[in-house]
């Protein structure tokens, strides 16, 4: 009776999900590694590494990983800077997504004035160096509870490159590698603390290269098919289609060779674009209208077209059973405040901003049950797969937009410091209660079946699409 009694007060209390006062072994770890977290994540930040070619980034995640006692599969789903660290055996299987790639165009000192850095040219403009690292310190704490007896299950770290436009995940997803998990938590630095039950837009990204005929632009312009002008026609095209486009819509562009001197017509030109909207089944429609534009293009200036299509990505598929959990701890552990150097370097920042915020708002929790984000992101195709979930927290001066110099600056300062190790705290709490609270779980699985009952996915990828290793790299003629 004695011994009943003691196995059932155990499994009671390992059951119950603990507030954020009963897990000091959790914070205490993350705390105690926030120099290593930190080191790493400026190392990232220093690199500054595009998608897929996130090289150092990468195995600096991985090998502090495999140190920790977890064990590594690299170079998964066909991408060389793509990994899963695991470390417990059996049920619930819990994944902690991780991100490191930088965008291009954003090379900036940590200075709240535009400075680039030599030989830089990309920057961590949406914050994946903390991302990654966060991510990894919170898988890293759940692992010491679990070889220390206090959790059972398995912890599972997503080394996930090429977030920004490579579409990473989806190939993660296609090569079934969460098909054992029960949920997958993810967050993402930002400007504010915030949390819920909330979408994304779903995304298609494609590339149209135009091939023409150089000529003299003075002495022979009639011998010569331009393939600037045809791109100038199809973002024409593209820009009258917004027009008759359904609402929350985007269509967006930037023209990545179109020529190299007036007096050459140019042979070779490439336009990229991406077409986004909360429905992933809406930008299938948009995107073959899209196409047509292109098409055009190449007809009215006799050039040739190539359509290189760089990959989809799908909504966020919410789950408010898990996002109540992200909400309770983030509510619970946000103690950000800065100190008088950082209220100096935020004042100066807020100077840069178009719309800046109070900074008070650092210490405020958002609810964003049932919006819809207006970014997109690939781990809308993970929580098609599994239960997701996700949060963010300020790491730059409150009203710094993403994919700016201004956040690049906030990223390499103590301001995002303090940013990611809330993140650290918020995952590492929120995976505790997932793996002691086996009825949320459940709650979760359910509520995610409903929902993909209702809209059954279809990824957006092509058939045989690859990982689009290249997209980063400068476009040649062929």
């Amino acid at each position: 009776m004695i011994r009943l009694t003691i196995a059932v007060v155990l499994a009671t209390t390992l059951a119950a999900p603990l507030t954020a006062q009963d897990k000091p072994a959790l914070f205490d770890s993350i705390n105690k590694r926030a120099d290593v977290t930190w080191g790493a994540a400026m190392k990232i930040w220093g690199w500054a590494e595009p998608g897929y070619q996130e090289t150092r980034s990468s195995a600096l995640l991985a090998d502090l990983l495999e140190k920790a006692g977890f064990r590594l599969r690299r170079g998964v789903a066909g991408i060389p800077t793509a990994f899963t660290a695991t470390l417990g055996e059996g049920k619930p299987v819990i994944g902690i997504l991780g991100e490191y790639d930088a965008l291009p165009g954003l090379s900036q000192q940590a200075i709240p004035e535009r400075a680039g850095r030599d030989g830089i040219s990309y920057g961590h403009g949406c914050g994946h160096h903390l991302f990654g690292a966060a991510s990894m310190s919170a898988a890293i704490a759940i692992a010491e509870q679990i070889r220390a007896g206090h959790l059972k299950g398995t912890v599972r770290f997503y080394g996930c490159p090429a977030e920004e436009g490579g579409s990473g995940k989806v190939f993660l997803v296609r090569a079934g590698l969460f098909k054992d998990c029960d949920a997958v938590l993810h967050w993402h630095p930002g400007s504010s603390n915030s949390a819920g039950d909330r979408s994304s837009l779903a995304r298609m990204a494609v590339k149209f290269r135009f091939h023409g005929k150089a000529a003299h632009a003075a002495g022979a312009p009639e011998q010569g098919r331009s393939a600037l002008d045809a791109i100038q026609l199809t973002n024409h095209a593209a820009e009258l289609l917004r027009e008759h486009t359904p609402e929350l819509t985007r269509i967006h562009h930037v023209i990545t060779a179109g020529g190299e001197a007036p007096n050459v017509v140019p042979a070779f030109g490439e336009t990229y674009y991406y077409v986004r909207h909360p429905s992933a089944d809406v930008v299938r429609e948009l995107y073959e209208r899209l196409v047509l534009c292109a098409r055009a293009g190449a007809l009215a200036t006799q050039t040739r077209l190539d359509v290189k299509f760089e990959g989809g990505i799908y909504q966020i598929l919410p789950n408010n059973a898990l996002s109540r959990v992200a909400l309770k701890n983030l509510r619970e552990l946000n103690d950000l405040e800065y100190t008088p150097a950082e209220t100096r370097f935020a004042l100066r920042m807020r100077e840069k901003l178009p719309r800046p915020q109070s900074l008070a708002s650092i210490g405020d929790v958002i609810n964003r049950n049932g919006g819809v984000g207006r970014g997109s992101t690939d781990v809308g195709d993970v929580s098609w797969a599994v239960p997701t979930t996700g949060f963010s927290t300020a790491c730059w001066v409150p009203g710094t937009p993403g994919h700016s110099w201004q956040a690049v600056a906030c990223g390499g300062t103590s301001i995002a410091r303090k940013g990611m190790n809330l993140a650290a705290r918020v995952l590492a709490a929120s995976a505790w209660d997932l793996m002691t609270d086996r009825e949320v779980l459940e709650a979760a699985r359910t509520e995610h079946g409903r929902r993909v009952g209702q809209t059954p996915y279809r990824t957006l990828m092509q058939e045989g699409q690859k990982p689009p290793l290249d997209y980063r790299k400068k476009p040649t003629p062929r």
